[in-house]
């Protein structure tokens, strides 16, 4: 069975912001003759890296909201130029919304069964829910109507 992480996304304000700060990261990344496909650095590898890495995902909260996922391809052990070892987490280039929930903020990262993660949004969803602006999703999951 699938493993996920869920992590905090410092920074955007949506998915639409997370996309374009990751399209930078790739177009620097393409320039500099390195891979194109997003990454996160982040400080330990997990342990349950084998249940994760080609089967699970990464869910981003976006300003407290759990909003989106991205498939992690791999897990790779690195040592940053401090010479601390850390984890760089290759990701998928596509970005899918999910059914957004509430989420407080929390360090690091957290694992996700496949059993309580959110379902992709328009998976068993009405069609306009798909369609509502990501702002109004989020705002309806915290009001608990969504």
């Amino acid at each position: 069975m699938a493993l996920h992480l869920i992590k905090l996304s410092v920074g955007p304000a949506s998915i639409a912001d997370l996309a374009a700060r990751q399209a930078g990261h790739r177009a620097r990344a393409l320039q500099d003759g390195q891979a194109a496909h997003p990454v996160h650095v982040t400080r330990t590898l997990p342990k349950r890296h084998r249940d994760i890495a080609g089967k699970g995902s990464i869910y981003w909260v976006i300003r407290g909201s759990l909003c989106c996922r991205q498939a992690i391809l791999a897990l790779e052990p690195l040592t940053g130029e401090d010479g601390i070892p850390r984890c760089r987490i290759v990701l998928a280039d596509s970005l899918v919304p999910v059914v957004p929930r509430p989420c407080r903020p929390f360090q690091g990262w957290r694992y996700l069964t496949a059993a309580d993660a959110p379902a992709d949004l328009g998976e068993g969803q009405a069609d306009d829910v798909a369609d509502m602006p990501e702002t109004l999703r989020r705002e309806l999951a915290s009001l608990g109507l969504l």
